[in-house]
């Protein structure tokens, strides 16, 4: 890995930066998020498996991309976190880079799409998740896990969110999503999953319990019924649009003993950071 500060100076415009957001104090239910971008990192760089993806890119050879340390945040309230990551990631989006965050658990994607949302006046997200997180509140808390989208929605940082996988929802949450002009595709129409187009720069937020507990049983809320390995790897490599940045977040390695949801989000990273370094080779108008 990159040490963060040394990272700054070397990335070069357009290059993918993997930053370690080891946050999950905004967790609902139980701690361990935290723990997990060291996990996926260890998944990614296995050697039980290769670094290719599989429409041929070998991420080991592959310029373009690099590891960051992990954002030091264990000292750190949400205040605090909220403001560390914003900062790390605005400077990196300063550098022209594309950010791929390891987290955590959700919350963290506000303070990313606080950043985004001043370099991209016209951003998607592509939300993959189990749960809309459209409260306004839960236990309290209004920067909870629960709750990011809401923040996200009530302060224009995004112009469309797209929300794939859900299968737990609220009518408080229904509520929101009329509210925010939020677009959902429940898991009892995922067909129109095949239908998604994104004109102009789209933001993917894959939350680990997207996927059915068969496939990720490693997450803190087991919803099942969800997606599998082979769907979400498809909507990453089928996404019309342009990707500029995601996050992977809610992996929790207390509850993936055998680290089979670990090897799965490095599976769902390689195959990103595929889908992000083609994208650069094969649009050579493409603006960061």
């Amino acid at each position: 890995m990159t040490n963060f500060n040394t990272a700054m100076n070397e990335l070069q415009s357009g290059e993918i930066a993997v930053l370690g957001v080891p946050f999950d104090r905004n967790s609902s239910f139980r701690r361990g998020p935290a723990l997990a971008p060291v996990h996926i990192r260890e998944a990614l760089f296995s050697e039980s498996t290769n670094m290719w993806t599989e429409k041929g890119i070998d991420l080991r050879t592959m310029s373009g991309w690099k590891a960051l340390d992990d954002l030091a945040l264990s000292d750190l309230d949400s205040k605090m976190a909220f403001a560390t990551i914003e900062s790390a990631v605005s400077e990196l989006l300063k550098r022209k880079a594309r950010v791929v965050a390891l987290g955590g658990d959700h919350s963290i994607t506000y303070p990313i799409m606080r950043a985004y949302g001043r370099k991209y006046s016209e951003l998607s997200i592509l939300q993959l998740d189990a749960h809309p997180d459209l409260y306004n509140e839960l236990h309290h808390n209004r920067y909870s896990h629960a709750c990011q989208f809401a923040r996200i929605m009530e302060e224009n940082l995004v112009q469309r969110l797209v929300q794939v996988g859900v299968r737990s929802i609220t009518g408080h949450q229904r509520e929101q999503a009329k509210r925010f002009n939020v677009e959902i595709i429940e898991m009892i129409e995922k067909t129109r999953i095949d239908e998604l187009t994104f004109t102009g720069p789209v933001y993917v937020s894959l939350d680990m319990d997207c996927l059915d507990p068969a496939f990720a049983p490693g997450v803190s809320h087991h919803e099942p019924g969800g997606m599998s390995t082979r769907d979400v790897v498809e909507i990453i490599q089928n996404l019309k649009g342009n990707l500029v940045g995601a996050d992977i977040v809610e992996l929790n390695p207390e509850l993936d003993p055998l680290k089979i949801t670990g090897m799965v989000a490095g599976k769902l990273l390689k195959e990103i950071l595929g889908r992000m370094l083609e994208e650069k080779s094969t649009h050579s108008g493409f603006i960061f």
